[in-house]
C-alpha cells in the first residue's frame, strides 16, 4: 500500500513540477511564500498543540 502511495505521490509531483516550468518567476515565488507561511503556522498550532498534551 505504501508503494502505491509514493508511485501517486511522485506522478503528481512531475505533474505539478512540469506545469510550475511554465509560470512566470514572480509568480512561483508568491506561491513558495504562501505555501512556506501556511507550512509555518501549521507547525505552529502543532507545536502549541503539543505543548497542552493533546
Amino acid at each position: 500500500m505504501e508503494m502505491l502511495f509514493l508511485v501517486a505521490a511522485l506522478t503528481l509531483f512531475g505533474v505539478l513540477l512540469g506545469a510550475v516550468v511554465h509560470l512566470p518567476l514572480p509568480a512561483i515565488v508568491a506561491i513558495a511564500t504562501v505555501i512556506t507561511c501556511w507550512l509555518a503556522v501549521y507547525l505552529v498550532r502543532r507545536r502549541q498543540a503539543g505543548d497542552r498534551g493533546n
